[in-house]
């Protein structure tokens, strides 16, 4: 007579052992619960099973057939259709799970990353070993310290100009606040500013990178030497005049808060408008108002009112606000 084989994982070939010595009378049936981290009327219930089956009565119910969670296969057709249309050229699994979701298909990212990579229209990507970086401790409330940064890129694709988004990030909370503009220029970066200082007051210090913007490369001029004032750029000037401390940036790595806000914004902003065919922005654009972020250690805030004073050493067609 052949011997039939029963396949057994290790979970469940430590379940037989005991159950054969409570079988046998060498072990109590709350002893091989306490093991087997189960109740003993549990316990009861693989003793029965054991009895009638046979050492087959072990074997997960389940094995061999399809799972009560697989998603129907109409269901994932269905969803592959979708993501093989034009529109969702380019997407990541992120964007089109948020697309698809709106469409009434839900599920989860991982799962649209699992049929596109079958499907073929998505490549997976090994992540890279990041150079060892001690980051530095947070600030512990809001306003204590504001990273400010502007980031270039095809914000529309080609259908329509090109242009800079200008954004402040706390340091504390990661709330933010920025602007689409055209240039990344004088003016541009001190309406920024100012439309930070509108919403949430003036900042202890201001965290920015050595942009011409923010540090002179020219010497001393004698009238600075006479008022024994540092050489400043006109945004130096700005910040000097609101009782903002200027921090700059010696490596890439601080900067790491501030440009990965600007990176979420690239995964989504274009495809945000990819029924429109042409866009186009006069003048600057505000992205964002406010977008609430982690809590700070500290629950008393540290910004400050708004000054009652001009933004001095600028002059020409703008009309500052004053703060």
């Amino acid at each position: 007579m052949e011997l039939e084989r029963i396949e057994l994982s290790a979970k469940e070939r430590e379940r037989l052992k005991l159950l054969h010595e409570v079988k046998e009378g060498h072990l109590k049936q709350i002893e091989a619960a306490r093991r087997l981290r189960l109740t003993d009327r549990h316990v009861r219930r693989l003793l029965a099973r054991l009895g009638v089956e046979g050492d087959r009565g072990l074997v997960h119910q389940l094995r061999g057939r399809r799972s009560n969670r697989k998603i129907a296969e109409g269901f994932t057709a269905r969803a592959l259709r979708r993501l093989r249309q034009a529109r969702y050229a380019g997407f990541g699994p992120t964007l089109a799970a948020e697309h698809l979701a709106a469409e009434g298909i839900g599920v989860s990212r991982e799962t649209v990353r699992k049929w596109m990579s079958q499907a073929g229209l998505w490549q997976t990507h090994s992540r890279k070993g990041k150079p060892v970086h001690v980051w530095r401790p947070r600030r512990t409330v809001f306003g204590e310290m504001v990273m400010m940064d502007s980031s270039p890129y095809r914000w529309l694709e080609d259908r329509g100009p090109a242009g800079h988004l200008i954004a402040l990030i706390d340091d504390a909370t990661s709330r933010a606040w920025g602007r689409f503009a055209e240039h990344d220029s004088t003016e541009e970066n001190l309406r920024t500013l100012g439309g930070w200082l509108e919403c949430h007051g003036r900042p202890r210090a201001l965290y920015t990178d050595k942009s011409g913007l923010f540090v002179i490369s020219r010497p001393v001029q004698w009238q600075e030497q006479l008022r024994g004032e540092p050489a400043r750029t006109q945004i130096g000037r700005a910040l000097a005049e609101l009782d903002i401390e200027w921090i700059a940036a010696h490596s890439p790595q601080p900067k790491d808060a501030s440009s990965g806000c600007s990176a979420r914004c690239k995964t989504g902003w274009s495809r945000r408008c990819v029924s429109r065919e042409s866009i186009r922005w006069n003048g600057p654009i505000v992205f964002w108002k406010s977008l609430s972020g982690r809590s700070g250690t500290s629950a008393l805030p540290s910004r400050r009112p708004a000054k009652g004073t001009l933004i001095g050493g600028w002059s020409g067609s703008i009309d500052w606000k004053r703060f």
